[in-house]
């Protein structure tokens, strides 16, 4: 009798899990802890407000970023244009506005791309081992066996420079790091004595390792793909300063500071390259305060 309904029990239990009903408690927890966090809600603001300026850039500004006018070359800020103009008279307000679209778009695409893959291969692949696990973990060491920025190099050297290009080269560079932390992260926690149970109770491998395994391990993933995002930002800057990156005709950051690559324009003309340093760094900032609080918030060995 005791025991039919322990396994009518545990039916519901089971039931309500595939469900998803029993995680409310814990997302509430993690929320309050989040916004209990100052530094993350700093980041959430000034991603906010970068983010939602570049989306309605036609909204606060009237000047064509790419729209060439030589009766105003290299003019300093003023009332007519805010931040300036560069060498060939474009707004450089107008131009770091667009140019947020492009810049935000190939850092955070990046990054979600290639956790995507990482973590979806790394999940698995830990939990599972055996063939499928070596063999996905040695491609990812050809990947990562080389620096990051050459490979970038080579690749876009071969492909050619596009924005689609770019996007592709990021991920694909990318994932291997989110995947070994993903696997390695899984591979502790395989181990586990509520792993063990889970299987016992009868739960599929696909269940077990992407609802209950992940989430414990998702903590420094989300500090990987903040990373990411700044790191394919500030290599999206870099490449693009080189002239190797996106196209010059599109409006991106890192555009904007190729234009200040002449030694007069850097020591003269600081309105070029100053405000949208400030900006990137301000967006990196931004993102990394909010990777910290999402950390914290979702780390269950910090759960309060």
């Amino acid at each position: 009798m005791i025991s039919r309904k322990l396994d009518r029990k545990f039916d519901r239990i089971l039931e309500r899990e595939e469900k998803g009903l029993n995680s409310g408690k814990t997302m509430n927890r993690s929320l309050r802890k989040f916004l209990k966090n100052r530094l993350a809600i700093v980041g959430v603001v000034l991603f906010a407000l970068i983010l939602l300026a570049s989306v309605f850039a036609p909204l606060l500004t009237s000047y064509d970023p790419l729209g060439v006018d030589m009766s105003t070359v290299l003019q300093a800020p003023s009332r007519e244009h805010i931040l300036g103009t560069d060498k060939i008279g474009r707004d450089i307000f107008s131009r770091i506005l667009y140019g947020g679209r492009i810049s935000i778009l190939v850092g955070l695409g990046s990054a979600l791309g290639a956790a995507f893959i990482g973590v979806l291969l790394g999940a698995y692949a830990g939990y599972k081992g055996g063939k499928i696990d070596k063999l996905i973990l040695r491609i990812s060491e050809i990947f990562m066996s080389f620096p990051q920025i050459v490979l970038v190099l080579l690749l876009v050297t071969i492909l050619g420079q596009s924005l689609t290009n770019l996007l592709i080269i990021f991920i694909l560079t990318g994932w291997g790091s989110v995947y070994r932390m993903t696997r390695a992260r899984m591979l502790s926690i395989r181990e586990e004595e509520y792993v063990q149970a889970l299987r016992a109770f009868g739960l599929n491998d696909f269940l077990v390792a992407y609802k209950h395994m992940l989430p414990n391990a998702i903590g420094p993933i989300l500090v990987n793909i903040t990373l990411s995002t700044a790191m394919f930002i500030l290599e999206e800057a870099a490449l693009s300063f080189l002239g190797l990156g996106v196209p010059l005709e599109i409006a991106t950051w890192g555009n904007i500071l190729n234009a200040a690559q002449d030694q007069s324009v850097l020591l003269n003309n600081w309105w070029i390259w100053l405000p949208v340093g400030v900006v990137i760094s301000l967006f990196v900032m931004a993102v990394n305060f909010m990777g910290d609080g999402l950390r914290d918030s979702t780390d269950p060995t910090q759960q309060g």
